[in-house]
């Protein structure tokens, strides 16, 4: 074992400003290790002994990433350190090896015990160790703080537009519903006024069975053509002295009705034809008040399916989940906030399997490269996600046509913090957060491309669940 001397410590960046008895006191209580190509220097997650500091040679620093060994550096500058370099926290966390150090070429390294290297440093540097650590825990503490409110405002924005999206809906039940009631007891009037009549019962069973037998409106008849059967049933009506004839029409020819089924009703009601088409009208309203209730609550049960889905409730926490459905109950939490001048295209893979994820956590993932498009579109353009399959990787590609990212700020965006928003807008945590979910959480990656009209985020998630997945 051998020890380094104190001009060698000089000649290194990390120690050039040290003075001549400090660099003795780590010469003393350093010494020098050799490693030979691919030795492991230090391995994360062990306990965190050792400070070094690289004297010659070349090292690699790593990280497991969900079973996903991520390069962060590589170099062969002298002085460059890594290991226990929170050492100076002492226990107010816990001291493990927060990467790997890896010897690429044969090489020798600098190492102090990691109670000396925080003795030193709290010894010789007092006021700048207190900055260190109370940068440390401020950063933090504000990052818990502000990732949570990053949450928070998701969830209210998703909620907003969830509760604007289904007022919609409900608001057309509860009119649908309410006016419900008026057109039965005007539909059971009607049948009693023809049985007043005289109507027998032969007649008025013939009536009742027409409804059943009515043909399905034409769905893609042209306004033109609509116009022309509204006026030809009308028309009838008048001649036979149905009274109201042109009012009554459009009702009549949108659920089906046209003059071979008004010949129908005649030869069912007889003279009493005026009665009997009023009815008629009157049951049709119904089904269509019926159709409307049906349809609205269709669209809250599709649009609970599509919160359910986004918020995974009722998921295990890890499962492997269809990305296409993950993006679309985005899309539909997210529909408030896409204006009327937003085109939304989605070019999904039908080949693409079921990915294992934390689809909640994915789903606000997509919720801020979403938003983040939006704005960047200010209200007008064309929002494109698509997925697709990239070697063993699921990719899903968020598109948007705004302004670009200026290829300043590309480097920076993941970094915590930075935001290209007004003051109060953003709180730079968004893409940050989505990065720590997509690679700390799934092993995968972001990147991301941007020209003015042409923005691309690119997610990348393993196909397999990597041995590292948490339970």
């Amino acid at each position: 074992m051998s020890t380094v001397s104190p001009e060698e410590l000089r000649g290194l960046f990390l120690f050039e400003d040290l003075d001549e008895e400090k660099l003795r006191w780590l010469s003393l209580h350093g010494t020098v290790e050799e490693y030979p190509a691919d030795g492991v220097i230090c391995a994360q997650g062990d306990p965190a002994e050792f400070f070094y500091v690289l004297l010659d040679g070349e090292m690699v620093m790593t990280q497991n990433v969900r079973g996903h060994i991520v390069e962060i550096s590589r170099t062969a500058r002298p002085g460059t350190y890594g290991g226990a370099v929170q050492a100076y926290l002492d226990d107010q966390i816990e001291q493990r090896y927060q990467h790997t150090l890896r010897a690429t070429q044969p090489a020798r390294i600098f190492v102090l015990p990691a109670r000396k290297f925080a003795k030193a440093v709290r010894k010789w540097f007092p006021m700048a160790t207190h900055l260190l650590a109370g940068t440390f825990f401020g950063m933090s503490n504000m990052r818990r703080t502000v990732d949570q409110r990053e949450r928070l405002s998701a969830l209210g924005t998703i909620t907003a537009g969830l509760t604007h999206e289904l007022n919609n809906p409900a608001a057309a039940a509860a009119r649908a519903s309410a006016e419900l009631g008026d057109r039965l007891l005007g539909a059971q009037k009607s049948l009693a006024d023809l049985a007043a009549r005289g109507v027998d019962c032969t007649h008025l069973s013939a009536l009742v069975s027409l409804r059943p037998k009515l043909p399905a409106p034409a769905s893609r008849r042209s306004p033109l053509e609509v116009s022309d059967a509204e006026d030809e049933l009308g028309g009838w009506l008048e001649e036979h002295g149905v009274p109201d004839a042109w009012d009554l029409a459009p009702g009549l020819v949108a659920a089906g009705v046209g003059v071979e089924q008004a010949g129908q009703v005649a030869s069912a009601a007889g003279e009493h034809l005026p009665a009997a088409v009023r009815w008629l009208a009157e049951v049709l309203e119904v089904a269509q008040l019926q159709e409307e209730i049906a349809e609205a609550m269709g669209r809250i049960t599709a649009l609970l399916d599509s919160a359910r889905q986004y918020s995974q409730l009722d998921r295990a926490a890890y499962l492997r989940a269809d990305l296409r459905e993950l993006l679309d109950s985005t899309l539909t939490m997210l529909r408030r906030k896409i204006g009327p001048d937003v085109t939304v295209k989605t070019d999904y893979d039908a080949g693409l399997p079921p990915v294992p994820v934390y689809a909640a956590e994915l789903n606000q993932v997509w919720t801020n490269l979403i938003v983040n498009a939006l704005y960047a579109m200010q209200g007008s353009g064309t929002l494109t996600v698509r997925t697709a399959r990239e070697n063993d990787q699921a990719l899903v590609e968020i598109g948007d046509t705004g302004v670009g990212i200026p290829e300043e700020n590309l480097t920076r965006i993941f970094t915590p913090f930075f935001t290209t928003k007004p003051v109060g807008q953003g709180t730079g945590l968004g893409l940050d957060i989505s990065w720590r979910i997509v690679a700390d959480r799934h092993g995968g990656d972001i990147r991301v491309e941007s020209l003015p009209g042409d923005t691309r985020f690119q997610v990348l998630l393993p196909l397999t669940e990597s041995s590292g997945t948490e339970e």
